[in-house]
């Protein structure tokens, strides 16, 4: 819901932002490394173009942050990644080949980002088929979840789309579905094993690059770059994306403006702090690590021309930006004094309309299917006497047929919370999330109670 409220500029920093970024690094990286081409500097625009998800939600998970920018970020991050990725497939080949043909491409663009996103999407509907035919538990779900990016990957690879855009279309199917195939138990364990796999990959991310400094270094000595020089290109490829960034965010307002006069946009008057904020938060991190080591030491039987350098200026890059902007970004969080926007409704008071929407419902879903039950059952007399505060009745207090009812409740409550989500846009999704982990909890508590 979030990302299609704002797709107009999720969309355009994650696809024309990301291009302009990339073309601006290749430009700046011809006419100041020495030996760096076009081909090259679009290798190392496509590597540095995309700002890191994780590296923001570290630092903004200890500052309050309107939903509307959490959304834009959470939005653009998604996304970014596959069409950087995109542009340094396409400079790698040129790099191999020597070759670029401008139509060629945009024909390729396209059926990269169209075939990706069909077969993601395909693969992630087979995927959520299997899960609901097939006899499974919370462990085969959870290696499901590992096997299924892989398979979106590489079948979008084998046609030569961008398997990176299938793994985003298939995720958030699977994501937005997950409430449907999964049970309550899959849930709660997988978001567990993701958050433990996702910390560990991006150490070993960062592992690998720092055993590999010392060589970049030795490289470098040997093409006679010496170490102050190659800082220095660093940081002018730094400030080229931070400057960068901070022109497509006040041009994102301007460009909002004019469009308000002949289409309807979410916000025609962001004002300035929005923007700032936007332009202060593109911290680089892991995908640009990731995509610089994977640049070959060899093509075509020689080696690969001015790769230690490009990965010293990824390195010198996500350095300068997680220190100089992720240390500074809290700070300027507080001092913007950021307004709530009034695109929802406070949490407090979401989640207490909520839950009595909830209660309500239970009572009412009680009552039609369940009446002779509440005559002859002391416990669920005291469930839908207390049901807003949630009491919890001892283990042995519990029937099977009690636990049938309660479960059968709770399923329905799911499902009230997801069609309230759907149809009201001034319900914070993040609330809704909240309350719906709170549902998973009481269904665990009761199957093993």
């Amino acid at each position: 819901k979030e990302l299609w409220r704002w797709r107009r500029i999720v969309g355009s920093f994650a696809f024309v932002v990301v291009f302009l970024t990339a073309f601006s690094v290749a430009l700046v990286a011809n006419w100041c490394i020495p030996g760096i081409s076009l081909a090259l500097g679009f290798l190392l625009g496509g590597i540095v173009s995309p700002p890191d998800a994780v590296s923001a939600s570290a630092i903004l998970k200890f500052v309050k942050l309107p939903r509307r920018m959490s959304s834009i970020m959470e939005g653009e991050s998604l996304l970014n990644d596959a069409s950087s990725l995109i542009i340094f497939r396409f400079a790698m080949l040129t790099v191999a080949t020597g070759q670029f043909v401008w139509h060629e491409a945009a024909l390729s663009f396209g059926w990269m980002v169209i075939g990706g996103s069909v077969i993601g999407l395909a693969v992630g509907w087979l995927f959520m088929k299997a899960h609901q035919l097939l006899p499974t538990d919370a462990n085969i779900d959870i290696v499901l979840s590992f096997v299924t990016p892989y398979v979106m990957y590489i079948a979008a690879e084998e046609v030569h789309s961008s398997g990176v855009l299938a793994v985003v279309s298939g995720g958030l199917l699977l994501a937005n579905r997950r409430h449907i195939f999964l049970s309550s138990s899959s849930r709660l364990r997988g978001v567990n094993v993701w958050q433990s796999f996702v910390f560990v990959l991006n150490g070993v991310v960062f592992l690998l690059i720092g055993l590999d400094l010392p060589e970049i270094n030795e490289g470098l000595k040997q093409e006679g770059i010496e170490l102050p020089l190659a800082i220095g290109y660093g940081l002018v490829i730094t400030a080229v994306l931070i400057i960068g960034r901070i022109i497509a965010s006040f041009g994102a307002v301007v460009t909002t403006k004019i469009m308000s006069h002949f289409i309807q946009v979410a916000d025609p008057n962001p004002g300035w702090k929005a923007p700032v904020l936007l332009s202060w938060s593109g911290m680089r991190g892991v995908v640009s690590l990731a995509a610089a080591l994977s640049i070959p030491v060899e093509v075509n039987g020689v080696p690969f021309p001015h790769r230690n350098l490009i990965l010293f200026i990824t390195f010198v890059v996500i350095l300068t930006t997680l220190v100089l902007q992720g240390l500074t970004l809290p700070w300027l969080i507080k001092k913007l004094e950021l307004p709530d926007y009034g695109d929802y409704l406070p949490e407090e008071e979401t989640e207490a309309m909520l839950k009595r929407g909830m209660a309500e419902h239970s009572l009412h879903y009680f009552h039609q299917n369940y009446r002779k039950h509440l005559v002859t059952n002391e416990i669920l007399r005291t469930k839908v006497a207390l049901w807003e505060q949630k009491s919890h009745e001892e283990p042995e207090e519990l029937t099977e047929e009690t636990k049938r009812i309660y479960l059968d409740v709770l399923e329905q409550q799911r499902l009230w919370l997801q069609n309230k989500n759907n149809t009201d846009d001034k319900i914070d999704e993040e609330v809704v999330r909240k309350l719906l982990h709170g549902i998973d909890l009481d269904e665990e508590k009761l199957r093993y109670s």
